[in-house]
């Protein structure tokens, strides 16, 4: 089984834009080239799970979001990096039309993303991780005994505040950016292989 490192996107991997519906408005984080080369370059499963519940709102289509992350992987790709896979939920539990508005078992911070992810890439849950700039991005990580950690980009700063207030599960590291939570994590694997 292999390990993975769930990666969230806007505000981790890309600039945190609102809704981002335009590929042309995709601007790649410093940082986050390097951090996935060292995902690459270690054999683990580069993968992103994303809530996109801009289509629920009906202000872009699931086709526009497909343009953003064939976007994202030319992007990486001109830099000789790779994602193993994208995953994304569209729903909303209570906008849209009825085939949007729903309580589904993808949005984040339920599993269904992951365990997709899981069985298709033939993952081990719990020897993974998950990067996000939102708790809803980590929680995930908890609830199937993987690590999760929090970037300070995008909304991480904010997150901040709520974390010490609401929170009771802690992240198991709170990194600057997507490259310090990579480094830590491959030295999080090299403990743990010792």
């Amino acid at each position: 089984m292999n390990i993975a490192v769930f990666m969230d996107r806007d505000g981790t991997i890309n600039e945190e834009r609102g809704y981002l519906g335009d590929p042309c408005g995709l601007n790649i984080l410093p940082g986050v080239v390097d951090a996935i080369r060292l995902i690459n370059e270690n054999r683990i499963k580069a993968v992103v799970i994303t809530n996109q519940s801009g289509v629920a709102r009906g202000y872009f289509s699931e086709e526009m979001v497909e343009k953003v992350h064939l976007r994202l992987r030319e992007l990486l790709g001109e830099k000789g990096v790779y994602l193993d896979g994208i995953y994304y939920c569209p729903h909303h539990p209570e906008v849209g039309p009825s085939e949007y508005r729903k309580k589904c078992n993808c949005r984040k911070p339920a599993l269904g993303m992951l365990n997709l992810a899981s069985a298709e890439l033939e993952i081990d849950l719990s020897r993974s991780y998950v990067i996000g700039d939102k708790l809803t991005d980590i929680e995930p990580a908890y609830k199937v005994g993987a690590k999760g950690i929090l970037v300070l980009t995008g909304y991480g700063n904010d997150q901040m505040k709520s974390l010490y207030e609401e929170s009771k599960r802690q992240p198991h590291y709170i990194a600057g950016d997507i490259l310090e939570a990579v480094n830590w994590i491959l030295h999080d694997l090299h403990l743990n292989m010792e």
